[in-house]
């Protein structure tokens, strides 16, 4: 790799030593993985010595992740804006690394329904997190209380439901690709659990 992408040389820099700093590493415990002297591994860090391929490839692999990894562009690292349903008061967020799985922004008014027959059950496997107030999970027969900063998973072939409880609450939902496209047959929003803030159902 030569100089002439210096965002990008810059940025490689700063990979290899938060990568380094995570795992508890000095330069000496990192050169030596990579069999690079120490002084080589600071110049590398400070932008002080060229970046070789060889020498990446090394440094890859002593740091546990790849080449391709260690030199994804900056563009690759942004997670891009939401698309924001105005109509059923969501926002969501495609999952770069994953496209199947998608994330919602929800606030719920609505306590989950009472009746079975409202509560939704496909394949897939949903998260949330509450992020204000208190959520209410219907599960089958069981109910759980999830409060702020509180999260939950849940394998959604159980019939499930979500509601607020006590006042409104804004949840964020995580949806794997199957539990995605559950929602999307049934129609409706695609809050955590599946409701709209009409229904508040899953």
């Amino acid at each position: 790799m030569t100089q002439d992408n210096g965002e990008l040389d810059s940025l490689v820099r700063k990979r290899i030593r938060a990568l380094r700093v995570a795992q508890g590493w000095s330069l000496e415990e990192l050169a030596t993985r990579a069999n690079v002297s120490q002084s080589t591994l600071s110049r590398i860090e400070n932008g002080q010595r060229r970046l070789a391929l060889d020498q990446l490839v090394v440094l890859a692999r002593a740091l546990d992740t790849t080449l391709d990894q260690l030199v994804e562009t900056a563009a690759d690292d942004v997670v891009t804006s939401p698309v924001i349903d105005g109509a059923h008061g969501l926002m969501r967020w495609a999952v770069k690394g994953n496209p199947g799985m998608s994330v919602v922004r929800q606030r719920m008014t609505a306590p989950p329904p009472d009746s079975p027959a409202k509560m939704r059950a496909h394949p897939g496997r949903e998260w949330l997190v509450v992020l204000s107030g208190t959520a209410t999970l219907v599960l089958g027969h069981r109910r759980y209380r999830v409060e702020t900063n509180q999260a939950a998973e849940f394998p959604t072939m159980l019939p499930h439901a979500i509601g607020a409880e006590g006042g409104p609450c804004e949840i964020l939902g995580i949806f794997d690709r199957d539990a995605r496209r559950g929602h999307q047959r049934d129609g409706g929003g695609t809050g955590a659990g599946g409701g709209t803030p009409d229904d508040s159902s899953g």
